[in-house]
């Protein structure tokens, strides 16, 4: 049995990890895995099967510059010593990390990493903080750049077309038989009477409350906009962030009632199974997993216009709007005057065409 390793930050609430997690489940009987976290924390670790090894790389973080650098690299000098070259294949699956890539290019020449954000958005198209990015995580020692959309690859291979040949896109598996078996659990009563005490239409977004990447405000004053204009809806806000309470104060302000914020959670399908579309307002993404758990869903998704959403999702299982505030007041508003169709997701399909994909990665 091939022995391979992943590398990441933490198996805390997010769509990496998400995915992440969902990939060690479906390679764990074929594979002797070790899974290498920054920080050994999350909700997700209690979900990890048994036969899974856990170990803990963190760097040092003190201010003291020349204790720090001291200790790191006696740290990096312990982990060569163990683990170098010990694994058949390697990965770091956490981009911005950069001891994950320290990791997962010291346990194998066989080594990717997985590419899972658009970060030319992310540096606000400054083309020197992108590169540099990249050279820190010293991509053009992996053997394979892996991306979860085609958009972002292109992205890269325009700053980095000697490495075209390293990179591929491959998007991340999805466990549907565990997400429509969760949306059948019952949601608390109290939250229940509060979600459903009237018929009205339901919009769901799911995600970190990250104001520079998610715009979460564009869902908040779109609802303001609307509410004026006399239409009668609701908007689920699942997730936390470091913009949950300004995000809770904005909506007391404008008093927006009909805007539940309902936490992180763990289990978010039942509230999918409630919603009549899924709204999506970032200003970037790298492959939203939340795409994928809509179509599991059937529920319609309005996206503003990231990563392979007019590929992928425009016009097949919902509609993308201009990647602006207006642009989802006028996705909200197309949705509720008219509905959206979507045709059937088939899960099992999107699966097997990606299983193939990563075993290639893994043993080619």
């Amino acid at each position: 049995m091939k022995k391979i390793l992943f590398s990441a930050y933490s198996l805390d609430v997010g769509g990496i990890e998400t995915a992440l997690v969902t990939l060690l489940k479906h390679l764990v009987n074929d594979y002797d895995i070790t899974l290498v976290l920054e920080e050994k924390k999350g909700i997700f670790l209690d979900e990890l099967p048994k036969e899974i090894k856990i170990v803990t790389y963190a760097p040092c973080k003190l201010k003291f510059s020349i204790i720090r650098k001291a200790v790191n690299f006696l740290k990096q000098t312990i982990f060569k010593i163990k683990y170098n070259n010990k694994f058949d294949f390697s990965a770091d699956f956490a981009t911005y990390s950069l001891p994950a890539s320290f990791v997962a290019r010291t346990a194998s020449k066989n080594n990717a990493i997985w590419i899972h954000n658009n970060y030319m958005d992310f540096y606000e198209n400054d083309i020197s903080q992108y590169r540099n990015f990249f050279k820190s995580l010293r991509i053009q020692d992996f053997r394979k750049i892996v991306f979860v959309s085609d958009f972002d690859r292109k992205i890269f291979i325009a700053q980095f077309p000697e490495l075209i040949k390293n990179t591929l896109v491959c998007n991340n598996l999805i466990d549907y038989e565990k997400i429509q078996k969760l949306s059948n659990e019952k949601i608390k009563r109290e939250e229940l009477n509060l979600i459903q005490k009237d018929n009205n239409p339901i919009f769901i977004n799911v995600g970190r409350h990250d104001e520079k990447q998610k715009k979460i405000s564009r869902i908040i004053n779109a609802t303001e906009k609307l509410n004026k204009q006399g239409y009668k809806f609701k908007v689920l806000l699942i997730g936390k962030g470091p913009n949950t309470e300004d995000y809770k104060k904005t909506i007391k302000e404008k008093n927006l009632d009909n805007i539940i914020m309902l936490g992180a959670k763990k289990n978010p399908y039942p509230y999918f199974k409630l919603s009549d579309c899924f709204i999506l307002s970032s200003e970037f993404e790298g492959y939203p997993v939340v795409f994928v758990e809509s179509q599991i869903m059937g529920v319609p998704i309005v996206t503003t216009n990231v990563s392979d959403s007019k590929k992928d999702i425009d016009g097949k299982y919902g509609m993308v709007v201009d990647n602006s505030e207006d642009g989802v007041y006028i996705g909200m508003k197309e949705f509720l005057d008219n509905g959206i169709k979507v045709k059937k997701f088939n899960p099992k399909e999107f699966n097997e065409e990606i299983t193939k994909k990563i075993r290639g990665i893994i043993n080619d």
